[in-house]
Formats: C-alpha cells, sequence, structure tokens
C-alpha cells in the first residue's frame, strides 16, 4: 500500500514536471490518472483505523507507515486528503515502543528517515512531537543501545542496530526542514 501511494505521487510530479515544461496537456491527463489513483487508493484501503499493510483479505488487521504519502505534502500535489494522514498518525501514535515507531505490523523495527517522514504527514506539530518523543531518547541515551552513533535501521523495543549503518539515508532526517522550505507543514 505505501509503494503504491508512492506510485500516485509520482504521476502527480509527473504532471506537474509537465506543466512546468509547458505541456498543459499532457500534465491535465497525467494530473487525472494521478487523481484517479489516489482515489482509488483510498479506496481500497478501507475505513479502518488506518491503511493497512497490503491490498485485500491478506491486509485485514496489519498497518505499515505509510512514508511515501510525505511527497504528495513536500509537492504540494494535494492528491490525498487531509484526513488520510490523520488517519495514519493517529494509529502510529498509538503503535509507539520505547524507542520509536515500528516500520509495520509484522515486527518491531524502525527505519529513522521513514519514521521521520510519518511524523511530517499531518502537518501538526504536537504529531510530529509524539512520533520523534522515543526516537530522541533513543538518539540522547547514555549508554547507546549500540555502538553505532546513529543508525537508520534498529529495534524499538531496545535500540539495538539492525545491521546497517552509516548510510546516507539518515539524509532523510532534513524532511521537516524540507516541508518548511515547501510549506509543507501547516
Amino acid at each position: 500500500v505505501n509503494l503504491s501511494a508512492k506510485t500516485v505521487v509520482a504521476l502527480g510530479g509527473y504532471a506537474q514536471l509537465l506543466r512546468a515544461a509547458g505541456e498543459t496537456a499532457e500534465a491535465d491527463r497525467w494530473r487525472a490518472v494521478a487523481e484517479e489513483y489516489a482515489n482509488k487508493w483510498i479506496d481500497l484501503s478501507g475505513t479502518g483505523d488506518a491503511t493497512p499493510l497490503v491490498f485485500g483479505d491478506g491486509g485485514r488487521g496489519t498497518w505499515s507507515q505509510k512514508y511515501n504519502l510525505i511527497w504528495d505534502r513536500a509537492l504540494g500535489l494535494g492528491l490525498f486528503p487531509q484526513e488520510v494522514f490523520d488517519r495514519e498518525v493517529a494509529l502510529y501514535r498509538t503503535k509507539l515502543q520505547k524507542n520509536g515507531l515500528p516500520l509495520d505490523s509484522r515486527r518491531t523495527y524502525a527505519k529513522l528517515d521513514w519514521t521521520l517522514w510519518s511524523a511530517c504527514l499531518t502537518g501538526r506539530r504536537d504529531d510530529f512531537d509524539a512520533i520523534t518523543a522515543p526516537v530522541l531518547d533513543w538518539a540522547n541515551a547514555t549508554p547507546p543501545p549500540s555502538r553505532v552513533p546513529l543508525s537508520d535501521w534498529y529495534e524499538t523495543t531496545n535500540g539495538k542496530t539492525m545491521g546497517m549503518h552509516t548510510r546516507t539515508v539518515v539524509g532523510g532526517l532534513w524532511m521537516p526542514l524540507l516541508l518548511d522550505k515547501t510549506r509543507g507543514n501547516q
């Protein structure tokens, strides 16, 4: 479900690029496709507490961070309504572990960059603070749970790194600043 959201946003971004290039008819065509797919995504995701990990019966009772939705906000696309973001973050706030928000319902590990993206979804400071508070506690722990300065993949229950570290993906931590620059935050 998260990766399909990325596809919808990519189509909307493509329409923006076409419009910037003066290709108005093609931009309108691809924007319409993105809107159609966003509506289908919303319909398929159901009306539960949050969107599932996967569409269909296999997703029943599952959840996952929909961090790729942040690009709808960052690019100012407006393909997904605010209630989608609100519903997601409301659920995330109930799933927090001692050291952060698990990536999905299958395991309790987290991706640091994607957690920050998810924390920015609603554009509200209180939601951001709620999602990032355990992450900040983890990052500031003394002694640290692992001898890794800032792992991007770690276990939310004990804070131990999961084997990947010193990767450039921690650049994703700059998402709040990007949103401030693009006015993606409320």
